[in-house]
């Protein structure tokens, strides 16, 4: 008898409020995440910070970076190698030094051409070099093999 009165209920339920009968009824979730699993974080770094990056007189490591540059505003002098993106690095461990040198172009050339014939009569042209003074090696035994 109490079977047949919750039947009753609910085929009622149906009948006068068919919106809550679909409410009672179980809902099927996702099982799997949706929407792809890779997040976009990329664009928030700060951009290139270009310049030298030891100043003159300081004591470097082999490796260590002096100058970033986009164009060619500082050139390698002695000890010092050039990357691939125009960056200056130390080849050997010593102080830093910053040289300004006279450029006299080759007498053909295009950046003879180009530039010195704008320049005004007996202007002097000078290029900025990175050195690098290599540390004095007193008192540091090689083995003869190595050297």
């Amino acid at each position: 008898m109490a079977a047949l009165a919750s039947l009753m209920l609910k085929s009622r339920a149906g009948l006068l409020a068919p919106r809550l009968s679909s409410l009672l009824e179980p809902v099927r979730f996702a099982s799997k995440k949706s929407g792809g699993s890779c997040k976009n974080v990329g664009g928030k770094s700060p951009g290139r910070r270009y310049g030298f990056k030891k100043q003159d007189g300081n004591l470097v490591h082999a490796g260590n970076i002096l100058a970033t540059q986009r164009v060619m505003r500082y050139h390698p002098g002695a000890h010092v190698g050039m990357g691939s993106n125009k960056t200056l690095f130390a080849l050997e461990e010593g102080h830093v030094r910053f040289t300004k040198e006279v450029y006299v172009p080759a007498p053909r050339s295009q950046l003879s051409t180009r530039v010195i014939t704008k320049l005004p009569q007996g202007a002097v042209l000078y290029k900025t070099f990175i050195n690098v003074l290599p540390v004095k090696q007193e008192g540091k035994f090689k083995l003869v093999d190595l050297v």
